[in-house]
């Protein structure tokens, strides 16, 4: 189930909407001619029953910017924002735990295992990284500096004031941050390694799915060969740019998909489809370098998690 709305903290008369287990309110604006409170809420987020809206009123889990509790049947004014607390009814556990490298009073560094989703997604709310953290850490407003594909595992860096978010952006925007990744992928004795890939890249089908057109060179990735085991190898993989699944669709243009991956070069299981923990994708955000823009400090950190093809 999907819910539109975005994570925001609103001051409050001096304070702030409280953290629910780690999920903070999130927002939706009301349009002119909207109905009452129950039924905009339902037409507007359809992936949420009417039921469940009407259980999440009686539990005070939809608020006024006041900070009270909305009622079902209050009518809607245009421009009116309601806040509300994502929460699934039967979201799935995830038998893995993410580990927390580095902590202090700008960033959060976390080592996030396959499978888990970095925010709310979906269906999983409680189990997404962001969410544990908060509830772990009680700040209200960590965020995430960046994003990986829930299939991949591997390092997450973490603001923890709002103030300071744009600082750290400007290193990814800017191109001032060094990330390695490490892939499993079949061994291509052909291919002249180290190389760099461009190519452009565009939303593909199904919705979920990235793909190379012709057109000026949106995406760039350096590839080398770090490691053989007969028809096998690991490879270091480096984006200059950042754009969905780059480095799964430029291997995969190659012709050395990576290791478990289920949308290239064919989907094999969507995106909603049951999990198969014992085959996760073989692609881990393993290390980062950068020198931060608050502290002048050189940061660097390295992921403690493995694929299945190692260094020797």
């Amino acid at each position: 189930m999907r819910e539109s709305g975005h994570a925001f903290t609103l001051p409050l008369r001096g304070i702030q909407l409280p953290m629910r287990n780690g999920v903070s309110a999130s927002v939706v604006s009301v349009p002119q001619g909207a109905p009452h409170l129950l039924d905009f809420l339902a037409q507007r987020m359809p992936g949420i029953s009417r039921s469940e809206w009407a259980d999440r009123l009686a539990q005070g889990l939809v608020l006024h910017e006041d900070g009270q509790a909305a009622l079902p049947h209050q009518s809607c004014q245009p421009g009116q924002r309601l806040f509300y607390y994502r929460h699934l009814a039967d979201e799935p556990l995830l038998p893995f735990q993410a580990q927390v490298l580095f902590e202090d009073e700008h960033l959060l560094v976390a080592d996030k295992p396959h499978f888990m989703p970095v925010t709310p997604t979906g269906r999983y709310v409680q189990q997404s990284l962001l969410v544990q953290l908060k509830r772990q850490t009680g700040c209200a407003d960590l965020v995430p500096l960046h994003r990986i594909d829930r299939e991949t595992a591997g390092l997450v860096l973490f603001g923890k004031r709002l103030h300071e978010r744009d600082a750290y952006h400007a290193l990814f925007r800017e191109h001032r941050i060094d990330k390695s990744y490490h892939a499993v992928a079949v061994h291509a004795p052909h291919l002249k390694l180290p190389l760099v890939h461009t190519s452009r890249l565009v939303p593909g089908k199904p919705f979920f799915r990235t793909q190379e057109v012709p057109g000026p060179a949106n995406s760039e990735t350096r590839i080398d060969l770090l490691h053989t085991d007969g028809l096998r190898a690991l490879y270091a993989l480096e984006p200059i740019s950042g754009k969905r699944h780059q480095l799964r669709v430029h291997m995969n243009a190659l012709g050395i998909p990576i290791e478990g991956d289920l949308f290239y070069p064919t989907v094999l299981r969507g995106p909603d489809a049951p999990e198969d923990f014992s085959q996760p994708l073989q692609l881990l955000a393993q290390s980062v370098r950068f020198t931060d823009p608050i502290t002048g400090q050189a940061r660097e950190w390295t992921s403690g998690l493995r694929l299945t093809l190692s260094p020797p």
